[in-house]
């Protein structure tokens, strides 16, 4: 399980870096849960970040604008993000889903090939009207991307597991490995999430409060929390599938 931690400038991304973060992403909670950070601060931290490290960026919280967000994909590719995240969040449909993503995946492969979509969809997805989260791998599947995600929309106090239960996350993860798509799993997750996080089997865990200051996902983020993620990380990673206990 990888660790991706995400920040909001290059002073961040530092700090991710130097915590032992694996991959980097950036995005701006100010304009929502997968808001969309501007050109010049995606390309400083791509500056910042070694080579060997990947960096992801978040479009948004995307409405049905296909067009829009292809010509936002092309303009992430073209600054070199590896794996470049968009929320399905306005998409009501599975047709209209497959739709947009197709025409992101086609905006992305003009400009930088080896950069990767992944589908973003919510566990609080009925609360905001928009595609299931088991919807989402065979949206991904059927669109050609390379992974999916599953993220809150809602930043009230609760998280990914208040929103969905172990079986149904299970079966995301499950879903996603079978139809060979990455998986990663987000929604304001902290240290004791994970354990169980790792035992879904996810690829990858996205976190941002928890390495900030206070908690708090407009706080900073602090390389000490970094790496306290981190060492917790490699210690499931090096424990096995079945992990071990925080208590």
């Amino acid at each position: 399980m990888k660790l991706l931690i995400s920040v909001v400038n290059d002073l961040e991304a530092q700090r991710a870096i130097d915590g032992g973060a694996d991959i980097i992403d950036v995005k701006n909670p100010a304009e929502g849960s997968l808001g969309a950070n501007f050109p010049a601060v995606i390309k400083a931290v791509r500056t910042v970040t070694p080579a060997h490290l990947q960096v992801s960026a978040a479009l948004g919280d995307a409405p049905n604008l296909p067009g829009t967000f292809s010509l936002a994909a092309a303009g992430a590719a073209s600054l070199g993000i590896d794996l470049i995240k968009v929320g399905l969040y306005g998409i009501k449909t599975v047709e209209e889903a497959v739709y947009f993503l197709k025409k992101v995946q086609e905006a992305v492969q003009l400009f930088r090939p080896r950069s990767k979509v992944i589908a973003a969809g919510y566990a609080d997805a009925r609360a905001i009207g928009s595609v299931l989260p088991l919807e989402l791998p065979g949206i991904a599947a059927e669109a050609g991307v390379a992974g999916c995600m599953l993220d809150t929309a809602r930043k009230d106090g609760t998280n990914l597991f208040d929103w969905q239960s172990r079986d149904e996350l299970e079966r995301f993860v499950r879903e996603s490995h079978c139809r060979g798509l990455s998986c990663a799993l987000a929604g304001s997750l902290q240290a004791d999430h994970l354990p169980l996080v790792h035992q879904l089997g996810v690829n990858i865990v996205g976190m941002r409060s928890a390495a900030c200051s206070g908690n708090l996902r407009k706080g900073e983020v602090l390389r000490d929390k970094v790496q306290q993620l981190k060492n917790i990380v490699r210690r499931l990673n090096d424990a096995g599938p079945q992990g071990f206990s925080l208590n």
